[in-house]
């Protein structure tokens, strides 16, 4: 397929974003609609477009990319099997908890139960979580495009950020969640069908029927799921299962930007609702992509297909758009294209609403009383969203100069550190009732736990006699910082017992 033809589709893509943006946002963009969707969000819809927000481009392009590894093959499934556990916790321990106290940003449960500076700095670990993780996923499909694409006319890098940004942000700003849940239902309609179709068309190009396809791919070198002989690598079952278990927790009950769509619902029934479908399609649609990445590589066996070098390594990320967009019919890479647009920018448009939100709540208090009927509100809502989007840029370009290995690893590496007080923080909140912290010392706490970790992943196997610390580092980081807080504990006052 030619850049031309994909530089059409993809404008007119975002075309139909952007009206039904317009749409959305006519009646009403005040931040009430911004925030909390006005409190009237479909479950169902809410847990469809979750599946594209959750997935992103990441499991798109590198988990499929990664099957091709002897030691990963399906082992993320152990990890997704982990994350269920963890969705299912999140649905009746955490939703719970943010519906009875009525909250808009997640982060107002630390304020009422350990303090201000507390409050604040829990909020400042989404903030900064979620822009790295956020741009390290756009940064997935940009480079996709920019390879495919902007390439052929000349475009720098940056400029395709921009552009990137640019039209998330056209889309998004005006009515914020309440568009979200709309644009996501669709994106995710889009990446769903997607790898769907992506197994049919590569079964035909194989003259595989579904049958044969399934038992290509069991008996192929590609598709074991469970690696329990050594536990001390990183694909061990346990460590995948438990690291899927608590990133989940931390990165999805804990982060603004995935509990603000199922605090949109109803009541905390159908938040549970939403989260229990979502599980569901969550683990299905994950089987399908793994199932993707061992077809992709039959394929490009068959075929004699290299993995595409960048800078003299090779790239397991552009192995799935190297053989869509120049080894199968046009038809299936508009497919894909559709697919890796609609991953990557649901959860990025997802993500710059999360942030915003989180900012003007946690930052500017626009939700409190005595705030909310300023003038100024929106007009600063706006320049919130076109920072963070610009702050955005800068990361992307930052890590473009610096990436040298599969993104997926990336982004979880990332999240085991910055995620990990988080769940230090909620964890000391929900099992020490009757305590609370000198809330002025927490942000050391929360600074030290990542360092004291990031000088045990570094060295654990001269320290823990070969023993590599891989998804489990968030349970440790978690547990650094709920032993600090416990030494700068004090008693609780009846007022932060709840």
């Amino acid at each position: 397929m030619s850049a031309g033809t994909i530089l059409v589709i993809i404008i007119i893509y975002f075309g139909v974003l952007i009206l039904i943006s317009n749409l959305v946002s006519k009646k009403s963009s005040d931040n009430d609609t911004f925030f909390k969707a006005n409190k009237n969000s479909k479950w169902y819809l809410v847990a469809f477009g979750m599946i594209g927000t959750a997935l992103s481009g990441v499991t798109f392009i590198s988990v499929p990319g990664n099957v091709g590894s002897p030691e990963s093959q399906f082992s993320y499934f152990q990890f997704v099997l982990g994350n269920a556990i963890g969705f299912l916790i999140i649905a009746k321990v955490l939703l719970p908890l943010y519906y009875r106290m009525n909250l808009t940003s997640i982060y107002g449960y630390i304020e009422q139960r350990l303090g201000i500076v507390s409050y604040k700095t829990a909020a400042s670990i989404f903030l900064i979580s979620r822009t790295i993780g956020s741009a390290f996923r756009l940064y997935l499909v940009v480079i996709v495009l920019q390879r495919y694409v902007f390439d052929f006319f000349n475009v720098p890098f940056a400029v395709t950020v921009l552009i990137s940004l640019g039209l998330i942000f056209a889309y998004t700003y005006r009515g914020g969640l309440k568009t979200i849940i709309i644009t996501d239902t669709l994106q995710t309609f889009f990446l769903v069908s997607s790898v769907f179709l992506t197994i049919i068309f590569i079964c035909q190009s194989l003259d595989l029927s579904a049958i044969e396809a399934f038992e290509a791919v069991k008996n192929s070198n590609y598709s074991k799921i469970f690696f329990y002989e050594d536990y001390l690598k990183g694909n061990f079952v346990l460590k995948q299962i438990l690291g899927g278990i608590f990133v989940t927790i931390a990165m999805v009950g804990l982060d603004q930007d995935l509990m603000q769509k199922n605090l949109s619902c109803k009541n905390i029934g159908e938040a549970q609702k939403n989260m229990f479908t979502f599980t569901g399609i969550f683990v299905v649609i994950n089987i399908f992509f793994l199932s993707v990445g061992a077809l992709l590589y039959l394929f490009a066996t068959k075929n004699n297909i290299e993995i595409p070098m960048v800078n003299g390594v090779a790239r397991t990320d552009y192995l799935f758009p190297e053989i869509a967009f120049n080894h199968l019919a046009i038809f299936p890479a508009i497919i894909f294209l559709l697919g890796l647009t609609a991953a990557t920018f649901a959860t990025t448009d997802s993500a710059l609403t999360a942030l915003t939100t989180s900012f003007c709540v946690d930052f500017l208090n626009m939700d409190k009383t005595e705030n909310a009927s300023n003038p100024k509100n929106v007009k600063n809502r706006h320049l919130v969203h076109l920072g963070f989007s610009l702050l955005m840029f800068l990361v992307i370009i930052v890590f473009n100069s610096l990436n040298d290995q599969s993104v997926v690893t990336m982004i979880f590496k990332v999240a085991s550190y910055t995620y990990g007080p988080l769940l230090g923080l909620y964890a000391f909140g929900l099992f020490m009732k009757s305590k609370t912290v000198h809330d002025k010392f927490v942000p050391f706490i929360c600074i030290i736990s990542p360092l004291v970790c990031f000088f045990l992943a570094k060295n654990s196997a001269v320290l823990f006699g070969n023993y590599v610390i891989d998804n489990e580092l968030i349970i440790i980081n978690g547990l650094i910082t709920f032993i600090g807080l416990l030494l700068i504990s004090k008693p609780a006052t009846s007022e932060t017992r709840f």
